[in-house]
């Protein structure tokens, strides 16, 4: 009896427009690769229209956005509010993680409003990545979703 293989899970992973640290991109895109996944690592500094352009052009099940340099709740919000008015996109599982502001522990307070504004899943980078790690799993029975060519549902 043959195996039956699912395709492979699709993520585009980027920064934030302000953000330059490259490290934690190579580490997201080893993490899924090591779990199978197909990544499109975007790298630092990336503008938001072509996160968009990306997302279209390869339709992934995940945009997971990390961020290093303590402004990813304010380009975060920028981003996810652009993403969410695109009517093609409305479906598209986003998250993001890293140092979501420069108040230390105290950068939790942001997740509550990136979660309202949009984002699937926000991580802290001081809860570690065992929580992204949960999210990952809730995928494995998911389909991609469909990008839609009409307006949000």
């Amino acid at each position: 009896m043959s195996q039956v293989m699912l395709p492979a899970k699709k993520f585009v992973v980027s920064s934030v427009s302000s953000d330059a640290h490259m490290w934690n991109l190579v580490f997201l895109q080893l993490l899924l690769e090591e779990q199978g996944a197909e990544v499109t690592n975007l790298g630092a500094c990336v503008p938001d229209d072509l996160i968009i352009e990306e997302c279209r052009r390869t339709r992934p099940d995940a945009l997971v956005i990390s961020t290093v340099n303590g402004h990813g709740h304010l380009d975060g919000l920028r981003l996810i509010r652009r993403i969410r008015s695109e009517p093609d996109l409305a479906g598209l599982r986003v998250v993001i993680g890293g140092k979501l502001g420069v108040r230390g522990a105290e950068n939790i307070v942001f997740a509550e409003e990136l979660a309202l504004s949009g984002f699937d899943a926000v991580f802290e980078a001081d809860a570690g990545i065992d929580s992204f790690q949960e999210f990952l799993a809730t995928l494995d029975g998911a389909d991609r979703p469909a990008l839609t060519t009409g307006a949000a549902a």
